[in-house]
């Protein structure tokens, strides 16, 4: 999908705005001391955003990013990451004005359904503080889930969207709002698209190890027959690849694997892997008993996702093509089970 200025996202939602106020506040803020050094500010220091602020402080970037919790903020902190506490109900926008002062801004917050994008509630605060500041890239991570139900059908970036739920809708709005922002800042956006998130610590592996029950959305994602999902580390791929690539009119980037396998199939596989690496380990068939109360398949949602696009224009070859090398990466770095992370 290629989007000029004004934006428009071939869909018929309208960003909507509420009043529903955000902060980002610490107690010891910093401002960046070199302006030419590459520098990312992360809206949501969650499974990918410390996952890519790792890789970037690999490379000596200036990194800092926001949690919503003290507990999380102490606990980030000690895993050397430069965190500012995100709290919704007491607005500082001091921590706004620092944006100005780094190169990259990732947005990686999800909408809350009856509210929205919660960052996007003060949109023209934002403008303020990005307008003649330093910063030249600016993401948003969206979802797959917005092109909705395609009946099974391969879908690229060009596909309408369709979103079916009040969470995928609002997703749309989000790409929408932050486009529309970053146009107004003189930014060309970029919006990533991303199937189901795994990774270590988060997998069908870890979920079958830890024995834990499923949630509501696995349940759910039982009987599809696609489900378009992508290692973390193949995220960050794509992303730190649009950082090194020349400027572009395109705007949207799905990000997947090769394998729309249905999650079924994975758990499968996860835990053949599970028992032929540790035979002793008893394991209850807790995923099994989970998804019985299903009894009829949900066809919600289903859809093929084409990744030609990111890796014909971002050059990234997958680390992990599908759930079969990423799930086996996983396990292979798991010395024991009970101390799985």
């Amino acid at each position: 999908m290629e989007i000029g200025s004004p934006i428009c996202l071939r869909h018929g939602h309208r960003h909507v705005h509420r009043n529903v106020r955000i902060s980002l506040s610490t107690t010891t803020p910093t401002l960046l001391s070199t302006k030419s050094e590459n520098s990312m500010f992360i809206l949501g220091l969650g499974f990918v955003g410390q996952t890519l602020a790792r890789k970037l402080q690999n490379q000596r970037w200036t990194v800092s990013g926001t949690c919503t919790t003290h507990v999380k903020k102490k606990k980030l902190e000690d895993m050397g990451f430069h965190v500012h506490l995100f709290d919704a109900n007491h607005p500082d926008p001091s921590i706004l004005q620092q944006l100005r002062n780094y190169t990259h801004f990732l947005v990686s917050v999800p909408p809350v359904v009856g509210i929205g994008d919660p960052m996007l509630q003060h949109e023209e605060l934002i403008r303020s503080s990005l307008v003649n500041g330093d910063l030249k890239w600016l993401s948003y991570l969206s979802s797959t889930s917005v092109y909705g139900d395609c009946d099974g059908e391969l879908v690229d970036e060009d596909y309408p969207t369709n979103p079916e739920n009040e969470s995928a809708k609002l997703r749309l709005n989000s790409e929408l709002g932050w486009s529309n922002l970053a146009h107004h800042i003189g930014l060309s956006p970029l919006l990533f698209r991303l199937g189901g998130i795994y990774g270590p610590g988060r997998s069908a592996v870890d979920t079958i190890i830890k024995q834990k029950p499923l949630s509501e959305g696995q349940k759910r994602r039982k009987h599809r027959k696609y489900t378009s999902r992508v290692h973390v580390d193949d995220i960050c791929q794509a992303l730190m690849a649009t950082i090194d690539a020349p400027s572009s009119s395109r705007v949207v980037y799905n990000i997947v694997d090769d394998d729309s396998a249905p999650r079924e199939e994975v758990f499968e596989y996860a835990r053949k892997l599970v028992e032929k690496k540790w035979p002793d380990l008893n394991l209850q068939h807790l995923e099994q008993k989970d998804w019985s109360i299903v009894k009829t398949r949900n066809k919600r949602g289903e859809k093929r996702v084409s990744n030609a696009l990111m890796k014909k224009e971002l050059g990234v070859q997958l680390l992990y093509p599908d759930y079969r090398s990423g799930l086996q990466s996983i396990i292979d770095q798991i010395e024991n089970p009970f101390i799985c992370n």
